[in-house]
């Protein structure tokens, strides 16, 4: 009887193995095909569609001949977004950098045009240790780590066939794994006739050089929270334009109902007037953030070769 147990418990092992060694996903390993697999993909890749395909500019929701059309149509652009899970004190939820890429991951690719977005990558580097409390941040990934993540994602993505590949990260801790990715791609590329083009737009994360200004000099809101600044006289790692872009896309995540049952439906001195207003100025922002950062990739396609 024992041995029978031990048996069954060691089939999933077996068959996890197996899958290991070749027999399931989509990867690399396992060996080079043989021409008659290689046919058999080619058969696969080129079978005509039989149903309509979706409105979307995310990758992973696309279907397989979904994806190869787009592909075939110019849809060569490709977006590889960085948020974080990261403490926002005491009413934003910690994914508050998920939340805003998700939101203008969509706008942008939609005014960019022929345009598609990576999965996100939802975790941010960082160090884990003794300094680590609940809720502090997290979890995170090493700097190394982070780095090989978004190289490898950029260097898939390349093989999959797109022509331009942006980085844009909404935290900016960010900053120097998605530089590091893109100029290492671009040395290893550098000699290749087919020329794919690795970037990070650093401005996209353009709350201080963008976003604060438009809201107090052009808005005329005055937000008790100085230009440059991450903490306003609130005292909380909160600020308007983000309860604003946050409320636009969930409401939740700012707790804005929980918020208003207290009074606490505030930041730095602003009362929110009601959740209209507050996604009002949401839309205007993140076609602000959008416009920005379409505008600098848009500079930088300026400086490629001509096709």
């Amino acid at each position: 009887m024992k041995s029978k147990l031990m048996l069954l418990l060691s089939m999933p092992v077996f068959a996890t193995s197996a899958l290991a060694q070749g027999g399931g996903g989509g990867g690399g390993g396992g060996g080079a095909p043989t021409p008659e697999q290689l046919a058999q993909r080619a058969a696969a890749m080129n079978r005509p569609r039989t149903i309509e395909g979706i409105n979307t500019v995310w990758l992973e929701e696309l279907t397989r001949p979904e994806f190869r059309d787009m592909l075939k149509d110019g849809y060569t652009t490709v977006l590889i977004m960085t948020g974080g899970v990261e403490n926002n004190d005491d009413n934003l939820s910690m994914n508050k950098h998920n939340i805003n890429n998700r939101l203008h991951g969509e706008l942008l690719a939609r005014k960019m045009g022929k345009t598609l977005v990576a999965p996100l990558v939802t975790l941010e580097p960082g160090n884990a240790g003794s300094a680590i409390q609940a809720g502090r941040a997290g979890p995170m990934l090493s700097q190394a780590t982070y780095t090989a993540l978004l190289f490898d994602m950029g260097n898939y993505l390349r093989s999959m066939g797109f022509k331009e590949i942006y980085y844009l990260g909404d935290s900016g801790g960010n900053a120097r794994g998605m530089q590091s990715a893109a100029d290492s791609l671009t040395k290893l590329y550098a000699g290749s006739p087919d020329k794919v083009y690795f970037k990070h737009i650093p401005e996209y994360y353009n709350h201080v050089s963008v976003v604060q200004p438009y809201i107090q000099n052009d808005l005329k809101i005055p937000e008790g929270i100085k230009i440059g600044a991450s903490t306003g006289t609130s005292g909380l790692h909160e600020e308007l334009s983000i309860d604003a872009t946050l409320a636009l896309a969930d409401p939740v995540s700012i707790r804005y109902e929980q918020r208003k049952k207290v009074g606490q439906d505030e930041i730095n001195g602003i009362k929110f007037q009601s959740l209209a207003w507050l996604q009002d100025l949401g839309r205007k922002i993140a076609d602000l953030r959008v416009t920005t950062t379409v505008n600098a990739i848009n500079a930088y396609r300026a400086t490629l070769p001509k096709p």
